[in-house]
């Protein structure tokens, strides 16, 4: 047999397999556990994703994050605990393959600081990311995103009172779907 022979043989192989598996892309509801890092706080967090509607290109997500403040007190370096939640539009960008989902995402965060370092009851902002979603089975992926967040928020009772969860938001987890 001839090279191109051979080629057209193994290519038409390759094609008609990948063609004949089923898409692993889930479009339905899901639960997730993320670890975040919002400017310099660390963070872990719940997520959840209603079912995408609208040609499965737009769902909706809520998050839940228990995050930690680095900051000096008694000039020792410390964490201080505080939580968010945010509430956010996902819109489908396309696929990678039938298992990887590259999406966008913006809405609204709402931060309630501790006392330890605002006197704020809850700070109100904006974020901003772009994520992909890898599906290694039909009901579970592994996410990585990326994006910023804009919450104007000051730690005001520390000294020079800095920002905080402010500027790069990077957040990975898992995520099933039911």
């Amino acid at each position: 047999m001839k090279r191109s022979t051979i080629f057209l043989l193994i290519t038409f192989i390759l094609t008609g397999t990948a063609h004949a598996q089923h898409e692993r892309i889930s479009h339905k509801f899901g639960v997730g556990f993320q670890l975040n890092q919002y400017q310099k706080d660390f963070g872990m967090g719940i997520n959840l994703t209603s079912p995408y509607f609208v040609y499965n290109r737009i769902a909706v997500r809520i998050r839940g994050n228990f995050m930690f403040y680095e900051h000096v007190k008694n000039n020792e370096t410390t964490w201080t605990p505080y939580s968010n939640v945010s509430l956010g539009l996902i819109g489908v960008g396309g696929k990678a393959g039938d298992f990887i989902r590259l999406y966008g995402e913006g809405g609204i965060i709402f931060l309630f600081p501790s006392d330890k370092f605002s006197e704020e009851d809850f700070v109100f902002g904006g974020y901003g990311l772009f994520g992909f979603e890898f599906y290694m089975a039909k009901k579970v992926n592994y996410f990585i995103e990326i994006g910023g967040i804009g919450s104007g928020a000051k730690a005001d009772v520390i000294m020079n009172q800095p920002i905080y969860s402010n500027g790069l938001l990077i957040s990975a987890g898992v995520r099933m779907q039911f």
